[in-house]
């Protein structure tokens, strides 16, 4: 996988993101599957960012590892 498509699923994960406080138990099962996502793409591509990339989808940067404007 390519840097291209580890964006574009973090997209993907960043849109279906419920609200923690409004189900509990789907926001708990979501971020399961994210890091379960992660590790996954962390054994597709050496290269892969595993922090950068959880980052991103939590909204604390950018998809290049950058601060969000």
């Amino acid at each position: 996988m390519s840097k291209k498509h580890f964006i574009e699923l973090a997209n993907t994960m960043r849109e279906t993101r419920p609200i923690a406080s409004e189900d509990s138990d789907r926001f708990k099962q979501w971020m399961k599957d994210v890091i379960a996502l992660a590790d996954f793409c962390a054994r597709q591509n050496s290269n892969f960012k595993r922090d950068r990339w959880l980052g991103f989808i939590n909204g604390q940067n950018g998809p290049n590892g950058g601060t969000t404007k």
